[in-house]
């Protein structure tokens, strides 16, 4: 059974940082990429950050320069450093693995950047 598994979510000051980790454990695929997307209140859900197993990274304009994506291809876990939070960085954010098959997302966890 696959898991994709996020935590490190949670309430924030704006300009504050939160650091979101995620496992990926059971694919029977090749995890060829993993990364975060939000979905706010009302909006659809984007694309925050990608990072592919050979290490080439891309960022949503809105957090490039503020967010950085690291992975480990031998655990097979993400992690997405976020620092200088704006109150429109609040969402819901997903960890997804891009395999060879079908593309796994986690459960979400909820980000809050409220004074």
């Amino acid at each position: 059974q696959v898991q994709v598994v996020e935590s490190g979510g949670g309430l924030v000051q704006p300009g504050g940082s939160l650091r979101l980790s995620c496992a990926a454990s059971g694919s029977p695929f090749s995890i060829d990429a993993m990364g975060w997307s939000r979905q706010a209140p009302g909006k659809e859900r984007e694309l925050v950050a990608r990072i592919s197993s050979g290490g080439r990274i891309n960022y949503a304009s809105s957090v490039r320069g503020r967010f950085t994506i690291s992975r480990d291809n031998a655990k097979n876990t993400v992690t997405l450093q976020m620092n200088s939070l704006k109150p429109e960085d609040t969402a819901v954010y997903y960890c997804n693995a891009i395999t060879s098959g079908p593309i796994y997302w986690g459960q979400g966890t909820q980000v809050t950047v409220s004074s």
